[in-house]
């Protein structure tokens, strides 16, 4: 350490004392100035990785699906408003030859002078438009919670009756004819249907305002339907589809009718066409259509089609389980 010089006079002392403190606040003014500096830097760091956090577009696939589900959202309750059921709206279908119906729900609030997107759902075999859409049905009250916990988007859903034949043939369609009566509804969603609900409701338009999904055999027909006309739907569901979009068995131990592909091969999509969000899921307790769910996710990831496949464990092929993928699909369209 060097040792200060001795100083000798006052005038000396006064001196050195003012020239120390000088030098101390310049120190401390620029040791100041450099701290706030970092902290700006800092602070601007964060806020931009905020707003482009912000600012970037909604990842379906980010997050993974939940199968535990709180009771809240898959119960009615009193103080929610579950919007409106439109039941048996008739519109003609020129793919059946006949009018057709379809239930529709209309979401709390539903105003003409608003534009909705739409998501059109398939019930499984043998079923019929009432059977996810209706007062109380399970569809119309998860659907109701999750739009009042402002959980999904405000949303016209129709459910589809896939009949697609003339109403005189019903009564004595067997199953086998049922299975290709409903893959007409195929084309009738997209030609018949999808130009019906434009002329005569609110909606938006366009493939990244439409989804499609479905259970069992309309699960089936879901992919079916999204994947023919992928230029009009963007988001596309299927819960346990049935084996019969593309070959699943070589020797099936069903009747061919349950296993019949709708598509000689896999329509793959273009790179630009490649769907906003492709969700399929089955409960591993299902009794028919586990290989035919993790077959479909096979084939789609060698052709490079993304998609999020859940293997779920405690579920069977019943409404509990769809009410669940429901759930889980609701939050992830037109986000």
């Amino acid at each position: 350490m060097i040792k200060p010089r001795k100083i000798t006079t006052i005038t000396a002392i006064i001196s050195l004392i003012s020239a120390s403190l000088a030098f101390t606040a310049c120190d401390k003014s620029t040791t100041d100035s450099s701290d706030s500096s970092d902290n700006s830097a800092a602070i601007s760091d964060e806020t931009r990785a905020s707003a482009d956090e912000a600012s970037a577009p909604f990842d379906p696939y980010a997050t993974e699906n939940n199968y535990d589900v709180d009771r809240y959202y898959l119960s009615e309750h009193s103080d929610v408003d579950y919007g409106t059921v439109l039941k048996d709206v008739s519109y003609y279908s020129e793919v059946a030859g006949d009018y057709k119906e379809c239930n529709i729900l209309l979401p709390a609030g539903y105003s003409e002078s608003e534009s909705y997107p739409v998501m059109y759902v398939f019930h499984g075999f043998n079923g019929s438009h009432n059977d996810l859409i209706d007062d109380s049905q399970y569809l119309t009250v998860v659907y109701g919670n999750l739009l009042d916990a402002g959980l999904a988007v405000p949303q016209i859903i129709v459910n589809v009756d896939m009949y697609t034949d003339t109403k005189d043939k019903f009564e004595d369609m067997s199953f086998h004819d049922l299975r290709y009566s409903y893959d007409k509804a195929v084309d009738d969603v997209a030609l018949c249907l999808m130009p019906f609900m434009e002329e005569n409701f609110s909606i938006k338009t366009g493939r990244e305002n439409t989804a499609i999904g479905g259970i069992s055999e309309g699960g089936a027909k879901s992919l079916c339907t999204g994947l023919k006309w992928i230029d009009k739907f963007g988001y596309i569901a299927a819960f346990a589809p049935d084996g019969n979009v593309i070959q699943v068995y070589e020797d099936s131990i069903y009747d061919s009718y349950w296993t019949d592909p709708y598509f000689d091969e896999l329509p793959v999509p273009s790179a630009e066409n490649m769907p906003i969000y492709l969700y399929m899921a089955v409960g591993n307790a299902d009794p028919w259509n586990v290989s035919a769910t993790l077959y479909y996710r096979d084939v789609f990831n060698e052709n490079g089609m993304k998609n999020q496949t859940d293997y779920v464990e405690g579920y069977a092929h019943n409404y509990k389980f769809w009410r669940v993928c429901f759930y889980n699909y609701l939050q992830k369209v037109f986000k």
